[in-house]
C-alpha cells in the first residue's frame, strides 16, 4: 500500500465511503490538508480507520443517521486512537505525560467487566476461561480493599497488576497457531512502517512485539489489566 500522502487520502476517501454505506464524500480541499497531516505524522492507515471506526459508532448511538458523515468530523478520534497507539507499542516518548484513565477502582471494576464479558464468551478454550477466573477473581479481592490503600502496598497491587497482565497475554499467544502469528507479526510491521528507519533494531523489536500483544488484545477483547 502506497504511503504517500495521495495514496492515503485516497484509501482514507474509499473507507468513509464504505461507513457512509456508499455515499461519497470528497477528501479535498481543507480535508485533504487535514488526512495529508494524518500521514506526515506516521498514522498507520488501520489506526485511521479504527479512529474513524470510533467516530461512526458515537454518532450511531445518538440515533438514525441524519446525512453522511466528513472526515473532518473524525479528527479528535482519529488523533486519540493514534495516541493510544503509540503508548500501547512504547512510541509515547514525546508525548505529554498524561494522567491514568480514571481512579484505580474504576480501572480495577472496568477490568473485570471485559474479562467477565471476554470469558462469556466462550471462544477462548477451557485453560484460558479457567485464568480468567482466577484473574477476575483476584481483582474482585483487590477491589474489596483498594479504598484508601497507599505508599508499598498500593505499589505492590500495581506490580502485581502488571504481572497479571503479562500472565493473560502469554496465554493469549498461546492460543494462535503459526498463521495467526505470522499474520500478527505483518500486522505489527505494516502499523510500524513509518517508523522503523527511526528507530534502532532493539527498540522496533520492542515496539513490534507491544503491537503484536495489542492486536492479540483486540482480537480476543481482552483489556490492559496495568494500571500506567
Amino acid at each position: 500500500m502506497g504511503t504517500e500522502p495521495v495514496d492515503f487520502c485516497r484509501e482514507i476517501e474509499s473507507y468513509l465511503c464504505r461507513k457512509n454505506d456508499g455515499h461519497l464524500v470528497r477528501v479535498t480541499g481543507p480535508s485533504f490538508d487535514l488526512v495529508s497531516g494524518w500521514a506526515a505524522q506516521g498514522i498507520p492507515l488501520k489506526i485511521a480507520f479504527q479512529g474513524i471506526d470510533r467516530y461512526f459508532e458515537r454518532y450511531y448511538r445518538k440515533g438514525p443517521r441524519r446525512r453522511p458523515i466528513r472526515i473532518d468530523f473524525c479528527d479528535a478520534d482519529v488523533l486519540d486512537v493514534f495516541d493510544e497507539w503509540r503508548r500501547a507499542v512504547g512510541l509515547a516518548a514525546t508525548l505529554p505525560e498524561a494522567a491514568p484513565g480514571g481512579s484505580l477502582p474504576a480501572h480495577l471494576e472496568r477490568v473485570v467487566l471485559r474479562l467477565t464479558a471476554a470469558r462469556a464468551n466462550g471462544s477462548l478454550g477451557d485453560a484460558f476461561d479457567a485464568l480468567i477466573d482466577r484473574v477476575a477473581g483476584e481483582l474482585d479481592a483487590a477491589r474489596a480493599h483498594i479504598r484508601g490503600i497507599r505508599g508499598d502496598a498500593r505499589q505492590a497491587l500495581l506490580d502485581r497488576l502488571i504481572a497479571l497482565d503479562g500472565e493473560l497475554l502469554r496465554e493469549a499467544r498461546s492460543l494462535l497457531d503459526a498463521a495467526a502469528r505470522s499474520a500478527a507479526l505483518r500486522d505489527a510491521d505494516d502499523e510500524l512502517s513509518s517508523f522503523r528507519e527511526r528507530m534502532s533494531p532493539d527498540a522496533y523489536e520492542r515496539a513490534r512485539e507491544a503491537a503484536v500483544d495489542r492486536l492479540i488484545r483486540n482480537r480476543l477483547a481482552l483489556p490492559t489489566i496495568a494500571f500506567a
